[in-house]
């Protein structure tokens, strides 16, 4: 069985962690240096960096703080937002990063990620996916939003997730907006059918609000409380990507895993 990974998110504006709900009513959280730091001596398994300022300014000031986490702590590092472009993945990859998240950029040029894999390989390209419930015709059906969660583009996150593994993404990272900051609980639905669809690794997103909740989205979502037949099965994420809980001092990372080891998940 392969270990599932607890990785610590950090959105960074201005050179400062922030966190909100739904995309929306963004706070201070504190130093990204320093939170890093503290993640990696708690054990996490990767760090992930998302600019959410979406300038030129912001993501070089991004860039310089993940040069200066990258001499401190060695564990696989990723950065995201405001990634247009081979240049951009390439000033990241140049700054320590191992591996490199876009989201509105795939949508608006799908070759993006085949320019990228074939240039640094797919296991260094993540495709992020801002994924939302809407209204459909023919039943429970998700959205790929882009532009930090604002525009619908009317593309369907399954069909765009296997898409994009097919153009050369290595991982996704599934971020649901629904969920995003509520403490409510991953939507384990969306997972599930995210990874019935791809053969990469999936990183689930938003809604972390207690230790149960990270172990279930980590699990088998053949878990008989669901109510899912065989065919329904999936082996549960490959990693949980946290923000709050963390930030806020609710958890620690070994308290994670030490409760998801007790609840049969095997991490790292």
């Amino acid at each position: 069985m392969q270990a599932k990974r607890i990785i610590p998110c950090l959105d960074v504006d201005d050179g400062k962690v922030v966190k909100g709900v739904k995309f929306e009513g963004i706070r201070e959280v504190g130093d990204p240096v320093e939170l890093a730091r503290r993640y990696n001596d708690d054990g996490a398994d990767e760090l992930t960096f998302l600019d959410i300022g979406a300038s030129y300014k912001s993501r070089a000031t991004l860039l310089d703080v993940v040069k200066k986490v990258a001499a401190e702590v060695f564990i696989p590092l990723c950065v995201g937002g405001g990634i247009r472009s081979i240049d951009d993945m390439r000033d990241a990859m140049n700054s320590g990063a191992d591996k490199v998240s876009v989201c509105t950029s795939a949508l608006d040029h799908p070759e993006l990620l085949r320019e990228m894999a074939l240039l640094y390989g797919s296991q260094c390209v993540v495709l992020s996916i801002d994924a939302k419930r809407v209204e459909s015709d023919i039943g429970l059906r998700w959205n790929a939003f882009s532009r930090g969660g604002r525009t619908d583009t009317g593309v369907d996150a399954i069909e765009w997730a296997i898409r994009a593994v097919e153009l050369g993404a290595g991982e996704i990272l599934l971020n649901s907006i629904d969920a995003d900051g509520t403490g409510a609980g991953y939507d384990l639905e969306l997972t599930r059918r995210i990874l019935n669809a791809v053969p990469v690794p999936v990183i689930a997103s938003g809604g972390a609000g207690n230790l149960e909740q990270i172990a279930n989205v980590l699990l088998s979502t053949a878990n008989p409380e669901m109510g899912l037949t065989r065919l329904e099965e999936a082996p549960g994420a490959d990693a949980a990507l946290i923000a709050s809980l963390l930030h806020f001092g609710k958890t620690t990372i070994k308290e994670i895993k030490k409760f998801a080891e007790d609840k049969g998940v095997c991490v790292r």
